[in-house]
């Protein structure tokens, strides 16, 4: 198998993209909602084709005021509407985002666990050899062995 990712990312870079990440966490922090598994599944979902019908539905209110039930608090319409629109492209951005981290991850991720799995199968037959230095090598990745036997010794 090819190696498809042979280009480090630079520390810089990460520190960069994990400090930009950070200020925007703390940036929309005074805007969090906390929503329980509840109050999640019973909101209103607002896709593509309902973000156009409630772009259309607040124009209309704004410019047909005689049509506006008057429990209708305009200005909580507007906040709601403009914070949801702007977040969309937000969201848009992140999920690029995501969609990127997720794919490097995974090649950059799979490669490793390959490399790794190919040191182990060596090292496994160097301690197997009785070569000097690989058993403690063997018996410290073996515990680590990804869907291996773990060890049960609790003294250390």
């Amino acid at each position: 198998m090819q190696n498809k990712h042979t280009r480090a990312i630079p520390a810089a870079t990460l520190e960069q993209l994990r400090l930009g990440i950070q200020q925007s966490i703390e940036q929309l922090a005074p805007y969090k909602l906390n929503l329980s598994t509840e109050e999640r599944r019973e909101t209103f979902k607002m896709g593509e084709k309902s973000l156009a019908f409630v772009k259309k539905a607040y124009e209309f209110s704004q410019q047909n005021a005689q049509f506006r039930p008057p429990y209708l608090d305009m200005e909580e319409f507007g906040v709601d509407f403009s914070d949801a629109e702007s977040l969309v492209g937000l969201r848009n951005l992140v999920e690029q985002l995501q969609s990127m981290l997720d794919n490097i991850i995974t090649v950059a991720g799979g490669e490793a666990l390959q490399s790794a799995l190919l040191f182990y199968g060596s090292v496994r037959v160097a301690a197997q050899q009785g070569l000097p230095g690989a058993k403690p090598i063997f018996d410290e990745l073996r515990t680590r062995f990804p869907g291996g036997k773990r060890s049960t010794n609790t003294s250390a």
